[in-house]
């Protein structure tokens, strides 16, 4: 494992950067031509997007917003020799600079895609199996909200199992995937409290209050 060395100290400043792109508010402008801050939601993510500026926009985030957690990892793969370490600071660094954006004074998305991209990168089976995990829930619930925090909470015991072949991952990707989960469910505290209180709206396209 790479070890901590001030000359690869400007990877996590690469993934804060490359992570707080607000994919969600160029893309509402360029196509309906609304910041999406100051619709339906308010949030910057995919499924505000979908519902404020249509679907081709709202995909497109999602996708953008993926890439931008998978591009930090790789980002580090390349220039610290495949450390696990290393890749797992830049893709947490993406995910906080996605979900606190300094030019945005700190209000971004709900990371839920940046996530999916990062853990793509450093894994991708247990990456796929939450996006199933993610399809599933909200295919029988139709709540975004309850799909991404099942995702999340399923993360890490999937980083553990599907890491490697008879082989459990190195502590920092463990961690890693603790702390990205709890992140995410973090930023859904909102959601969390709606769907107990029975008062969170159910997904589809349109203008709408649900929020991702």
């Amino acid at each position: 494992m790479h070890e901590l060395s001030l000359s690869l100290a400007w990877i996590p400043v690469a993934g804060y950067l490359i992570g707080s792109i607000p994919f969600g508010i160029i893309l509402s402008r360029m196509f309906g031509g609304v910041d999406v801050r100051q619709a339906g939601s308010g949030n910057i993510g995919a499924t505000n997007v979908a519902r404020v500026a249509g679907p081709v926009p709202g995909i497109l985030t999602l996708v953008l917003d993926g890439v931008k957690g998978a591009a930090a990892v790789w980002l580090a793969a390349r220039y610290a020799s495949d450390s696990a370490m290393w890749m797992t600071i830049a893709g947490l660094s993406a995910l906080l600079g996605h979900c606190f954006p300094a030019w945005l004074r700190f209000r971004g998305g709900k990371g839920v895609a940046t996530a999916a991209g990062m853990f793509l990168a450093l894994c991708w089976p247990a990456a796929l199996g939450a996006i199933g995990v993610f399809i599933l829930v909200v295919l029988f619930s139709r709540f975004v909200s309850l799909g991404s925090v099942a995702a999340a909470a399923a993360m890490p015991l999937l980083i553990y199992l599907l890491w490697a072949p008879r082989h459990a991952p190195p502590l920092i990707v463990t961690f890693g995937a603790f702390a990205a989960a709890m992140l995410v469910v973090y930023k859904h505290d909102a959601n969390i409290q709606r769907l107990v209180e029975g008062r969170e709206p159910r997904f589809s396209f349109g203008k709408g209050k649900d929020d991702k």
